[in-house]
């Protein structure tokens, strides 16, 4: 791996952690509080690809379930995982590999929808499908009754992709995914056209 690439997965891990920072919103249905830090995964498998988003947000994890108090909330540790949040956190790598995958695939035809309806399959739905059985199974609670509260999460995830997708597709020329796969063949003025 380039020292560049290293960086880059670097930089987006500390991303996704500065985004903990941002204290998380408690909702009095579900043991799962809302927060900014899928925003930054979105944002890692759209601007660095498949490998390199995935990786950064499985520095994110492993350095987060060490102790590393990196979470939203200052949460950290082993305890994380195992509690009612674990699903989630364990699916952002998979979600920053499928957004990045899907943005590789997709890339000579990338414009802000595309890259909006991406992330929402990889960074909103993926991340449900993920974590609300994982927190049925923690708290024993119904799958039909997690799946219910985290609708809850649902418009703001929504508004997490459309961000990515807008400050992305603003930077994309100097995203990892252009150099490997070329210039798009769409304009810039038209790539930001709704």
């Amino acid at each position: 791996m380039k020292t560049k690439d290293m960086v880059l997965s670097a930089l987006f891990a500390a991303i996704i952690a500065a985004l903990g920072l941002l204290p998380p919103i408690p909702l009095p249905f579900s043991p799962v509080p809302i927060t900014v830090q899928t925003l930054g995964v979105m944002l890692a498998g759209s601007f660095l690809g498949k490998k390199l988003g995935g990786l950064s947000a499985l520095l994110v994890v492993i350095i987060s379930s060490v102790g590393a108090p990196i979470l939203a909330g200052g949460r950290g540790g082993f305890s994380v995982l195992a509690g009612p949040t674990g699903g989630f956190l364990l699916s952002w790598p998979i979600a920053a590999f499928i957004i990045g995958y899907l943005t590789e695939l997709f890339w000579k035809r990338l414009n802000v929808w595309k890259l909006f309806l991406i992330n929402v399959l990889g960074g909103v739905l993926l991340i449900n499908i993920i974590g609300t059985p994982y927190m049925s199974f923690i708290t024993k609670m119904p799958l039909w009754s997690a799946a219910v509260a985290n609708i809850a999460f649902v418009p703001g995830d929504v508004i997490k992709a459309l961000v990515t997708a807008f400050i992305c597709m603003k930077v994309i020329k100097v995203s990892p995914i252009h150099e490997k796969k070329g210039p798009q063949q769409i304009r810039n003025n038209q790539s930001i056209n709704l």
